[in-house]
């Protein structure tokens, strides 16, 4: 089970965090909605909207120390829960170094393949 170090309310369209920003928190679905997107130039695309009780976000940053790569905002009055950073931190050191390197390689493919993908719905 996750331990919440805190909760956090949003009302509807309030940014929770922008693509760019650091990644040091990782954050729970307490109620309500969260949008997941990405700016291409001009253009929002929509890469998710979490929707149920439990669905973690911002998770990618962490894992990879990497910058946000999407914007999250509330969709109506959303409650978040933001994961204990030291219990994030305690879990992840206890992989050993090669898993916690599988999973670092795995984010940041997924980063690419996120960004190919929003590429590409704009060109569309």
């Amino acid at each position: 089970m996750l331990q919440i170090a805190s909760y956090e309310k949003y009302q509807d369209g309030q940014i929770i965090f922008k693509e760019g920003d650091s990644g040091d928190w990782v954050y729970v679905v307490e109620s309500g909605s969260v949008e997941l997107s990405k700016m291409i130039g001009d253009t929002k695309i929509v890469i998710e909207v979490l929707r149920r009780e439990g669905d973690v976000f911002g998770e990618m940053a962490f894992i990879a120390n990497i910058s946000r790569t999407a914007t999250a905002s509330a969709i109506g009055p959303t409650t978040v829960g933001i994961i204990d950073r030291n219990y994030l931190d305690d879990e992840f050191n206890r992989l050993s170094g090669s898993f916690q390197a599988i999973l670092k390689s795995l984010v940041l493919r997924l980063k690419k393949t996120t960004e190919a993908i929003a590429q590409a719905k704009v060109k569309a």
